[in-house]
């Protein structure tokens, strides 16, 4: 019996020992792939499969997970390079190149060192661009610069499962003396625009001024010719103003004189009476220091008619 019962706790421990055993494999063969990456699977040291993102069980002993590749874009910042322009002038070139890995396969199996290989083939097209340009045209053309490094590298990378997505041109340092002699023609063409523009900007100046004089004496010219407009206006209504007035004047003195007329001739006057307002007009039109006195030829018949006025009142008296 205690035979019996050493064998049956040997044969538990045997099972235990085995089902810890196969729980350590299988956790040792359950993978999991995280987000944005590609684990590339060999089985007996060749391809698989790639797994994508999940729970995963290699076959163990057989199947192994010979890469762990990142799918998301990478930044590789590369060390200056030199370079010799079209018109022999050495410049130091700085680059930044943005890649991503679209097939993991290719990237495992395509290259050794794919960021050394990026970074030499980088240099490579630096070198041949730069070599077609002046140093002028490198330092105004950095678009096309980033341009057609990108396809160069991009169509190189290709068969390794890398897409170059941006090629950026971060600096470019030409030699100290070139750069000097650079920033002192710098200084001579903002010097010489200066100069245009303050130009300009007087000739502008003396033109607004020259228009704002024109202006004016066109403005002084039309107030005088409307002043003289309106005097000469007021003046011919002044003196229609006049007119009228001496017109209506002389017809109003007609008028008296004829409704004088009228009423000494609906009075019926004798001749006695009218002498003796003839009379009596010239006695005033004499009293004038300066009046003239015109005698009518029959100043005797007034006299005569005085001497009868003078019986008359006399015989009333």
């Amino acid at each position: 019996m205690a035979q019996t019962g050493a064998g049956s706790a040997g044969i538990y421990i045997i099972i235990a020992a085995i089902v810890v055993i196969f729980l350590i494999i299988l956790g040792k063969n359950v993978v999991i792939v995280p987000q944005a990456h590609t684990f590339v699977i060999e089985r007996l040291g060749a391809f698989r499969v790639a797994w994508k993102t999940g729970l995963h069980i290699k076959v163990p002993f057989i199947e192994r997970v010979a890469k762990r590749v990142d799918l998301r874009e990478q930044v590789y910042d590369f060390a200056p390079q030199p370079v010799i322009t079209k018109d022999n002038v050495t410049v130091m070139v700085d680059t930044i190149v943005f890649a991503q890995v679209f097939d993991a396969q290719k990237f495992a199996y395509g290259v050794v060192n794919p960021v050394v290989a990026i970074e030499k083939l980088c240099a490579t097209a630096i070198r041949n661009i730069f070599g077609e340009k002046d140093l002028d045209e490198t330092l105004t053309s950095r678009e096309y610069i980033n341009t057609k490094m990108r396809e160069a590298i991009d169509m190189a990378t290709d068969p390794w499962g890398i897409k170059v997505t941006r090629v950026e041109l971060r600096g470019i340092e030409p030699p100290i003396a070139i750069k000097e002699a650079m920033e002192k023609q710098m200084r001579a063409e903002r010097e010489r625009r200066e100069q245009i523009l303050l130009a300009e900007g007087t000739k502008e100046s003396e033109v607004l001024k020259a228009q704002g004089e024109k202006q004016a004496a066109i403005l002084r010219a039309e107030a005088e010719k409307e002043a003289t407009i309106l005097r000469a206006d007021a003046q011919k209504k002044r003196q229609i103003l006049e007119a009228e007035g001496e017109a209506e004047a002389i017809l109003s003195v007609q008028k008296a004189r004829a409704d004088g007329l009228k009423m000494i001739k609906e009075a019926k006057t004798d001749e006695a009476v009218i002498r003796l307002e003839a009379l009596s007009t010239f006695k005033e039109a004499s009293m004038g220091p300066a009046n003239k006195i015109i005698i009518p030829s029959d100043i005797q018949a007034v006299a005569g008619l005085v001497a009868t006025v003078g019986e008359l009142v006399k015989t009333d008296s």
